[in-house]
C-alpha cells in the first residue's frame, strides 16, 4: 500500500509521537520529513498531528470513525520500516 493516495474517509486523524533527539526515533523523524508532504498533498483535510517530546517512544495512532483508535510502535525502525507499519495501520 502506498501512502501517496487518498485515504479512506473513515480515517479521521493521524497522530505521530516521537522523541525530537532520541536515536530510537531517527527512522520516525526521517519518515516525517520525507512522507508528510506527500500525505498532506493527497489528504489536505486530514489532520496529521506530530508531537515531539523528550524520551517519548516513537509510535503512530490512527483514529477512525465512531472513535475507533489503533496504534503501532515505531521505536528503532528505519524510515522504510516506519512507512510499512504506517501503511499497514491505515490499510483496510
Amino acid at each position: 500500500m502506498s501512502l501517496a493516495r487518498a485515504f479512506s474517509p473513515a480515517l479521521r486523524e493521524i497522530r505521530i509521537l516521537c522523541s525530537q533527539s532520541g536515536a530510537a526515533s531517527d527512522g520516525t523523524r526521517q519518515f516525517i520529513l520525507s512522507k508528510y508532504p506527500v500525505i498532506k498533498q493527497h489528504n489536505p483535510d486530514l489532520p496529521v498531528l506530530i508531537r515531539e517530546a523528550s524520551g517519548t517512544p516513537a509510535r503512530v495512532f490512527a483514529r477512525f470513525e465512531r472513535g475507533v483508535e489503533k496504534h503501532v510502535e515505531l521505536d528503532n525502525l528505519s524510515s522504510a520500516d516506519v512507512e510499512t507499519k504506517v501503511a499497514q495501520l491505515l490499510g483496510p
